[in-house]
Formats: C-alpha cells, structure tokens, sequence
C-alpha cells in the first residue's frame, strides 16, 4: 500500500507544484497590487457596487473592495476558487483511467492487492496534495498580507481556505467517479465539470428565482464573499456536499471493482 501511495504521490508532485505556485503566485500579487490601489479603493468600490448582476455575481453588492477583506474575497477568491476546483479535477478525471488507456493495469492489478485498496490509496494520494495545495497558495497569501500590512479577519481567512479545501475534496469525489467510469483520460470533462459548478453558482447569485437551489453546488460553501461578510452558509448545502462525496464514492468503488479493465 505505502509503494503505490508514494508511487502515486510522485506522479502528482510535478502537477501539483505547478497548480500551486501559479494560484499561489498569481493571489499574493492580486494582493500586493492593494496597496498601490488604496486612494482609489473608496471610488472604485463604489463604483463596483452599482453594476447590478455583475455586482451580485462576483459579491461586490455585499462586500466592497475598499477594504483589504472585501478586495480579497472578491478578487484573489475568485483565483484561488477556480484554479483549485480545476486542479482538483484535472488530478481526479484521470487517476483511475490512466491505468486502462496507458495499460499500466495490466501490470498493477497483477500485484496481490485488491482494486479497492488501489482506489483507496489513489484518494488518499490526492487528499494529499489538495491539502498541500492549500498549505503552499495559503503561505503565499499571507507573505501577501505582510507585504503590504494589512489583514482581513484571520478566524474568516482561515474558514475560507478550509471550506475551499472541502469544496475541493467534493470536485476531486466526482471527478473520480467520472475516471472510475470510462476507459481513457477525461481531462477536458473534468475541467467542464469544475466550470460548470463555478457558473451554476454565478447564475443562482444573478438570477432570483435560482438562488433557492444554490446549494447543489459545491461553491454555495466556499464562496468567499459570503464568508467575509459573515453571511449564513445553509446547512444544506453542507449536507448536499456530503451525500454527494459519499454517492460519488460509491460509485467509483462500486464501478471499477466490477468493469472489465481494458488490456
């Protein structure tokens, strides 16, 4: 089990620091552009606030951008919540298909290990670097914030990246049940996904008789305007968030214990 975990984790090393340096690297200059930007916060803000859908879209009618938390939340949130959910899904769409299409299988599931075990270790893998994902892009922030002295609410900070990490974790259990289901890599269908998601949630902000529903979707938690506002998060959609882990669990073990493995 150690063998295939450190095994997998070697493969993921090379991604997962180019994912995270990138979103990290590209977040902390957002926030160092804050300093620059500070006369004309008050107008700008103002401005932001007024522009109708785009404004509930992005949050910027809840939360303005004069402060250090609300340009944060509304700018560098917007980075980090999309770079992380495609990472997360680039990983997962091909962690279990990429044994079939490269016929690695044939070799791993000749070793005297179930495929459910290898399954496990892959998700353990991949639990792995999204929480070293987190860790190094939350590092570059706060070196952010020192450069320019200024913070937001650091219990609010430290709630947004964990509900990020969870956000993350319910992309990556979908997409390894999609690479669970076909027989070559899907890429391209598990960035549609975590695009998908990111709009559903940007259309149920815009569009009223759909914000009811924004629950179902795994940035309804994680959005960070409603975090640094101090918005109530539904416990629905932390309860939707789980079902949806745990269904896409079993249909990935479910799944690919019983297929036939292409050769």
């Amino acid at each position: 089990m150690m063998v295939l975990f450190r095994h997998e984790w070697k493969q993921n090393l090379r991604t997962l620091l180019i994912w995270s340096l990138a979103v990290g690297a590209m977040g902390m200059l957002c926030i160092c552009l804050y300093a620059s930007m500070t006369e004309d916060m008050a107008e700008l803000s103002e401005s932001f606030s007024n522009m109708g859908a785009f404004s509930d879209a992005f949050g910027m009618s809840t939360l303005g951008i004069g402060t250090i938390a609300g340009y944060f939340a509304t700018e560098v949130g917007v980075v980090h919540s999309l770079g992380s959910s495609m990472f997360a899904a680039i990983m997962a769409s091909v962690i279990l298909s990429k044994e079939e299409e490269g016929h690695t299988g044939e070799f791993l599931y000749a070793l005297p290990v179930s495929r459910g075990k290898v399954i496990t270790t892959k998700i353990c893998s991949m639990v792995l670097s999204l929480v070293v994902f987190t860790t190094i892009t939350c590092i570059f922030y706060l070196v952010g914030f020192q450069v320019i002295d200024a913070w937001p609410d650091r219990k609010l900070f430290a709630i947004f990246m964990l509900s990020q990490l969870l956000m993350n974790l319910e992309v990556m259990c979908i997409c390894t049940a999609l690479s669970a289901c076909v027989k070559r890599n899907m890429i391209g269908a598990g960035l549609g996904i975590a695009l998908l998601f990111y709009v559903y949630d940007l259309m149920g902000r815009v569009i009223p008789d759909a914000k009811d529903y924004l629950f179902i979707g795994p940035f309804s938690f994680a959005n960070a305007t409603d975090i640094f506002a101090k918005q109530e998060i539904s416990p629905a959609a932390y309860v939707c968030g789980g079902c949806l882990m745990v269904l896409a669990l079993l249909v990935t073990y479910i799944t690919y214990t019983k297929k036939d493995l292409a050769s």
